[in-house]
């Protein structure tokens, strides 16, 4: 998950000029102040996100739900919390 992660913070920054470019961590804020994103790269990166889960898992995951935005601590607060919650949904989709 941690790859398909990766590989969809790279198409995001692909986008992004070399000074708002999003550093390559599962530490990275996804939101908030200290976040580089703005809300339109937090969605490039959540369709990037479930784009590569598709390929790699062959599973189809929505990262942004009712489930995901009532949660205590959000799933998009950083890099590894989005790592887990992906991980938790596409587990839920196996057999």
């Amino acid at each position: 998950m941690e790859a398909a992660f990766f590989a969809a913070l790279d198409e995001v920054n692909r986008l992004l000029p070399a000074e708002r470019k999003v550093g390559k961590s599962l530490d990275v804020a996804l939101l908030g102040a200290d976040s580089d994103l703005d809300s339109l790269g937090l969605v490039n990166l959540v369709v990037a996100l479930e784009q590569k889960i598709d390929d790699a898992f062959g599973v189809s995951v929505a990262l942004v739900s009712p489930e995901s935005m009532s949660r205590k601590e959000s799933p998009f607060r950083n890099g590894g919390a989005l790592v887990e919650y992906a991980a938790e949904l596409v587990e839920r989709q196996r057999p």
